[in-house]
């Protein structure tokens, strides 16, 4: 099965409070599956990372490897850290890095591109990141 997955991280201060979100869709774009979770105190590059690592954890766990996945995201640095054409510095981004890898390696097929912000289904979870962390900011 084919699964188009985009991704989206944001964080309020860079290091501020941040989040995590992804939507996952199937052939038809028909929308399977959506989560944005809340990451504390964290970067934008690790809000971007944790969102390509929670799609992929999220389809392995609930759909098995048996997918051909397209992963999208509008952070350029980390598609370009995925696919090895930028090497990735940070310890934590390493890591986090390193099991995207993984996980990805197991799927049928991974590709990751780089879509810019504006595109439709980016800009929707963009858009459920910046409602959640009105949210959160809102109950402080």
């Amino acid at each position: 099965m084919k699964l188009y997955v985009y991704t989206d991280g944001a964080s309020r201060g860079n290091p501020g409070i941040s989040a995590s979100g992804f939507a996952v869709y199937d052939a038809n774009h028909r929308l399977v599956n959506s989560k944005v979770v809340y990451n504390g105190i964290k970067t934008n590059n690790f809000a971007e990372y944790n969102a390509m690592l929670l799609a992929l954890q999220e389809i392995e766990s609930s759909m098995g490897y048996k997918n051909v996945i397209f992963a999208y995201s509008d952070s350029e640095l980390l598609v370009r850290q995925l696919n090895r054409i930028y090497r990735t510095k940070d310890d934590n981004l390493k890591v986090m890095n390193a099991r995207i890898r993984e996980l990805a390696s197991k799927f049928d097929g991974c590709i990751f591109r780089n879509l810019p912000r504006e595109n439709v289904y980016i800009s929707r979870v963009d858009r459920e990141l910046n409602r959640f962390l009105d949210n959160i900011k809102n109950n402080d």
